[in-house]
């Protein structure tokens, strides 16, 4: 079930622009940030970066790796490195088109035997915190406009209960 949204915080936007066939560049919104490349695999792309479904997976663990750093230094526990692995399921869903249908997270924190039963508190805490995860489980509203082919008419892609 989604959660109730109340108040915008903040905002961003991004721009992306189409390079050739499947490749894009994405701009943020900050000038110091990097452009990206955004590619498809082969057959359809030539893979010269990320897929979005990889995006979405470095988004995930990496949120879900600074949540779990941020509760474990507010209970003072400190890490001297952080590992998180991040798999993920393609399927098909039942009009065959491909869907992320599901995705795993290992996050191995290294820290002194002295801290582990601080950052252990952690636990049933820091996931709630991560922004990217709990809104991919909650489900996002995505509205799609297409400039010069919309109506207007489309109705927002709302989340499966």
């Amino acid at each position: 079930m989604a959660e109730t949204v109340s108040e915008t915080v903040k905002e961003f936007a991004i721009s992306i622009d189409q390079v050739r066939d499947y490749e894009f560049r994405v701009r943020f919104d900050k000038e110091h940030i990097p452009e990206l490349t955004v590619d498809e695999p082969p057959p359809l792309g030539k893979d010269a970066g990320p897929s979005p479904s990889r995006l979405l997976a470095a988004a995930i663990g990496s949120c879900l790796s600074a949540s779990l750093l941020f509760c474990a230094r507010k209970a003072k526990a400190e890490f001297s490195g952080l590992h998180t692995g991040v798999k993920v399921t393609i399927v098909r869903n039942e009009r065959k088109r491909l869907r992320v249908g599901g995705v795993e997270v290992t996050i191995e924190p290294q820290l002194a035997d002295e801290d582990r039963e601080k950052a252990a508190r952690c636990l049933e805490l820091f996931e709630d915190f991560c922004t990217v995860t709990e809104s991919i489980r909650a489900g996002i509203p995505v509205k799609v406009n297409v400039k010069g082919l919309d109506s207007g008419k489309r109705a927002e892609a709302a989340p499966s209960t």
